[in-house]
């Protein structure tokens, strides 16, 4: 950063400086054109999520309203974020039908956009996510960073489609733009103080002010979140998946020169609740001998859950639960206006540390007595970009960027006492041998370094007055380095020997090998690519702009960091140890409106999207092994159509309405990991009960999915909403009693990556609604509830490993409610 500053100082000195401004007559403001005066609220929450065209983004690196950008973009305002309760990413999925995000615990979370993004249900440090997270400009590369709490934000705005020609790190599905409010020379202060059932608690405050008039402002910014967990371990009495995180952020704006602002900005972010189980959802038929499923293991310990009712919230896992992180950094923004181009640097640092413990076996047997992956990460980042100020016959911008990530992960498994008995077959003279397995422990070293550069630009080329086009081309490289040293131990400390011989002379240590095997291996990917596209957009009237889109993507190759499959001689498959990268093929048209005065907007958009190399888990048969693992999965297709509607009718209601219809197929995927159903057996199977005739036929070691379709995607989803105001005085109060109502529904989606009839997740709709009082000081009072109506429904659904036909799930949060009051100053 201290480079950064230096360059643009010194290049500084060679341009006249301009006097500070008056501060009664103008305001500084950012690259975007945002006064930082201002807190650019954007209106209620119909108006915040759509939005007429005065709506301000960035999506292009320039200030746009959001009707004139030929983009498949949402926006939701800061105000609508506090009014709704989305305070994090998994909440925003409620407003927005195209986000998708998932997540059993932060390592182990997905976001999604039209379905893509990240391979459903695995984590694998060694590839990249296809959905960017920029928070203030600055990329996020730990998915984990989505699962913060939102403090002090001004706006996000959620891009659909690639993104690669215009932002730092390319991104193949979307980009989710983060922004915070800015320091104020005016002097601010706002606070926030939630309380509701299960204990919740929530505070949010921030203050704003110059320290040096017109020249040196801050901003300084925090929140703190408390829950109690939605589940009760009966073994323990404490309750799981609860909230527990604080957050702190603080930035300096200095107005250094007429032309010149710098924004140093940090922040620090602390979680560490008692969290994330997944509880017994129900029971599956696999193909394993009777003997070795779910319930006769269960019938043979003499064991049974707490409850088969998930919605009865209890568990007796008999592992403790954490999922401590700590994740934070520093930028540099820089932003120096030239006149006829503007000069944008953003430098930044961020690191994330994490360290979990989980129950791996779902259930309060002593099977897997220890499964965690401690990670330590950090990342450094520099982009540096040049674009074009005001409208020219062309604009456009140009830029640079370098991102450099290293990551070190512990992990640890050791299996207990029920192991043998759990895990061995039957007919192995160890099953009935608990010390077989109790205690034996793999610790697994890992290491990964991630370096990517990339030139990028994007032109517009207005060609009449309603017509534009505008090209775009980005070059990028990407290494990739990685270790993988694991180390297996017996209950009684020696080191596990699978060599051929070893496992010849004992069956103990067949039995051994074949729960936990060591392997080393030192993966390694580099690669050029070249992507682009082009968008033809036409301005048919004022507020009707249609736009047409082309675009060729890459999603960088990887390496798989999470173990390889075996050959005969236990030595690890090194064919299998890098992933190519994707290739994107994404067609797109829109159309944005607005009619009747502007009170109503209705943006529409068609797209087409095509993978070849999706990366995915895949079983494959010719290296004669059952393991799954990290590779390419031939080729998937998404399409569909979105809507996003607002509607004002009168000066006190708004409307507002959006939905997605989305069609996601895997075209050819010949050698997936078989649903459960067809799991466990050694013999071929015609097909898969969740699958159509003709299609998921399996051999012994895999299953052809080819024609069905892609996990976490519900065909229809909408979300939908209202507000309605009336006058009202309450002391000597003025303001407005308002009513709100916000919406989402779902159909029914797949939650395994191979679709099974155990694992799809039946539809469903959730109704929040809120009463309170706005006051015209600036006074905001209200009380909500969420799931207002108590619906039972799954997050996700997953599968105990060992093809036993457990199936376990986490619900979604219980009908909660509470009063939440705010008041700026």
């Amino acid at each position: 950063m201290s480079i950064t500053l230096a360059f643009l100082l010194a290049a500084q000195a060679a341009v006249p400086v301009q006097p500070a401004p008056d501060s009664a007559q103008s305001t500084p403001t950012d690259a975007a054109g945002q006064s930082r005066d201002s807190t650019r609220e954007t209106g209620r929450l119909g108006t915040a999520q759509q939005g007429g065209g005065d709506i301000v983004v960035t999506a292009r690196r320039r200030a746009e309203t959001i009707q004139s950008v030929p983009i498949a973009i949402s926006v939701i305002g800061g105000q609508a974020i506090a009014d709704t309760g989305a305070y994090n990413v998994n909440r925003i999925t409620q407003l927005q039908p195209t986000l998708q995000f998932y997540s059993t615990n932060p390592r182990n979370s997905a976001a999604n956009i039209r379905g893509l993004g990240a391979p459903f249900g695995l984590t694998n440090d060694g590839i990249e996510q296809g959905v960017g997270i920029y928070v203030d400009q600055v990329y996020y590369s730990r998915i984990a960073s989505a699962t913060f709490d939102f403090t002090d934000t001004e706006r996000i705005e959620i891009l659909r489609g690639p993104q690669g020609t215009l932002y730092g790190k390319n991104t193949t599905a979307g980009a989710i733009n983060i922004y915070t409010r800015k320091p104020s020379f005016t002097p601010e202060a706002r606070i926030e103080l939630t309380a509701g059932n299960l204990q919740f608690v929530q505070a949010k405050a921030s203050v704003s002010g110059p320290l040096v008039d017109d020249r040196l402002a801050i901003r300084l910014s925090s929140s703190i979140t408390r829950r109690n967990g939605t589940i009760e371990n009966v073994r323990t009495g404490k309750d799981v998946n609860a909230q527990d995180n604080q957050s702190l952020r603080g930035q300096l704006y200095w107005h250094a020169t007429g032309n010149l602002d710098l924004t140093l900005s940090g922040d620090y972010n602390h979680q560490d609740p008692d969290c994330c189980a997944q509880i017994f959802a129900r029971v599956g038929k696999t193909q394993r001998p009777t003997a070795r499923q779910y319930d006769a293991l269960a019938a043979a310990f003499g064991y049974a859950p707490p409850s088969r009712d998930a919605f009865d919230r209890v568990t007796d896992l008999d592992t403790p639960l954490r999922a401590r992180q700590e994740l934070g950094g520093a930028s540099l923004l820089a932003e120096w206006d030239l006149g006829a181009v503007s000069l944008t640097s953003v430098s930044a640092w961020r690191f994330w540390d994490w360290k979990p413990s989980n129950d791996r076996d779902f259930i309060g047997l002593p099977i897997t007595t220890v499964s965690a992956n401690p990670s330590q990460q950090e990342q450094v980042s520099q982009e540096l970009r040049l674009s074009s100020n005001g409208r020219n016959t062309v604009d456009y911008v140009a830029g640079l960027f370098y991102f450099h990530q290293t990551i070190d992960t512990q992990g640890l498994q050791v299996q207990g006492p029920a192991a043998s008995r759990y895990l061995l077959n039957p007919t192995s003279a160890n099953a009935s041998n608990p010390a077989v397995l109790n205690g034996l422990t793999s610790v697994n070293t890992i290491g990964f370094e991630n370096t990517s550069a990339a030139g990028f630009g994007k032109l517009t080329w207005h060609v009449t007055d309603k017509l534009s086009f505008a090209p775009g081309v980005r070059v990028n490289y990407d290494k990739k380095t990685g270790s993988y040293v694991s180390v297996v131990t017996t209950g009684a400390g020696a080191v596990l020997n699978c060599s051929t011989a070893a496992q010849g002379a004992s069956s103990v240590v067949r039995d051994q090998c074949g729960t936990l095997a060591p392997q080393v291996y030192t993966p390694d990917f580099d690669d050029w690519n070249v992507s682009g596209d082009a968008t033809l957009a036409y301005d048919v009237a004022q507020d009707i702009h249609a736009y047409a889109t082309y675009a060729r993507s890459y999603k960088s190759g990887g390496i798989n960091l999470s173990g390889l499959p075996l050959d005969g001689a236990n030595n690890p498959i090194l064919a299998s140890a890098t992933v190519k990268p994707e290739t994107v093929n994404h067609y797109e048209l829109g159309l944005k409106t607005q009619f009747l005065d502007r009170r109503v907007t209705l943006n529409l958009a068609g797209f087409w999207t095509e993978i070849n190399d999706y990366q995915a888990t895949v079983t494959n048969g010719q290296l004669g092994v059952l393991r799954g693992y990290l590779a390419n999965a031939g080729k998937v297709r998404t399409r569909g159509f979105e809507f996003d509607s607002a509607f004002r009718p009168t000066s006190r209601f708004n409307v507002y309405a959006n939905g997605a219809y989305t069609d996601a197929k895997y075209v050819r995927f010949v050698d997936a990991p078989c649903p459960p159903e067809l799991s466990g057996g050694s013999a071929p199977t015609a097909t898969s009960p969740a699958a159509p005739a003709g299609t998921g036929t399996v051999s012994p070691s895999n299953c052809n999915i080819s024609g069905q379709r892609l996990p976490g995607i519900s065909k229809w989803a909408f979300s939908y909403g209202a507000e309605y105001d009336l006058p009202a005085r309450i002391g000597d109060l003025d303001g407005q009693v308002y009513l709100g109502y916000d919406g989402s529904y779902r159909s029914t989606f797949s939650s395994n990556p191979s679709p099974s009839a155990y694992t799809n997740i039946k539809g469903y709709a959730l109704s929040n609604f809120r009463l309170g009082f706005r006051g015209e000081d600036r006074l905001n009072v209200f009380a909500w509830v969420r799931n207002a109506f108590g619906k039972d429904y799954y997050e996700l659904l997953a599968l105990q490993s060992g093809s036993t036909g457990l199936i376990v799930g986490q619900p979604g949060d219980p009908r909660t409610y509470g009063v939440t009051v705010s008041r700026s100053f």
